[in-house]
């Protein structure tokens, strides 16, 4: 007997490799029921069509990224650290998640409700985020912060801008030297001491 379960999770990572390799418009049912090595009438009794399908995926792989981010930052006490961690972690993780990152930036998906969606809510969250460790850092006179909510609106514009040249080239770009400069202006700022 079939797991459901376990067989949802095996068409949603069967799907995320298909759609990581051809997008989500070129992507075909064919293609994914193929891949299953079962009939498409199959993955219909799980998802009512590749929208539903390419959701599930981008929801699983938001998930990863969610619990990638806080285990990393949960093993160190230091804000300035859990900074660092938190942006290092993020940066390679949107790599690797390609059907998340396409989702979260891609233009063409854009009359997809369920995409705006994702990403009002990964701009939520990850806001939340850097507002708490701006805030931790400040209340222990770590960092000097007069408005956490707006330095870590512009830790996470800078970090946005950082992500069209990383990946609109799709190959290392010597992303940690970004990252030290990017780390380098927010710990240190830009004025002569």
């Amino acid at each position: 007997m079939v797991n459901k379960e376990e067989y949802r999770t095996r068409i949603i990572l069967t799907a995320s490799k298909i759609f990581s390799h051809y997008g989500f418009r070129k992507t075909t049912m064919e293609e994914i029921s193929r891949a299953l090595k079962k009939g498409k009438s199959s993955i219909y009794y799980y998802f009512a069509s590749k929208e539903e399908i390419f959701e599930a995926v981008v929801l699983y792989e938001a998930n990863q990224l969610r619990t990638q981010l806080t285990t990393a930052i949960k093993e160190v006490d230091s804000p300035q650290e859990k900074l660092r961690i938190y942006i290092y972690v993020r940066m390679k993780a949107f790599a690797k998640l390609s059907n998340y990152y396409n989702a979260v930036f891609d233009k063409n998906l854009d009359h997809y409700e369920f995409i705006e969606k994702i990403r009002s809510r990964y701009d939520r969250e990850e806001l939340a985020i850097l507002r708490l460790l701006v805030y931790v850092g400040n209340t222990r006179g770590i960092f000097r912060v007069e408005a956490s909510e707006y330095t870590a609106m512009a830790i996470q514009t800078m970090l946005k801008g950082m992500e069209v040249p990383l990946f609109w080239r799709k190959r290392d770009i010597d992303i940690n030297d970004r990252l030290e400069a990017i780390l380098n202006l927010i710990f240190n700022g830009i004025n002569k001491r």
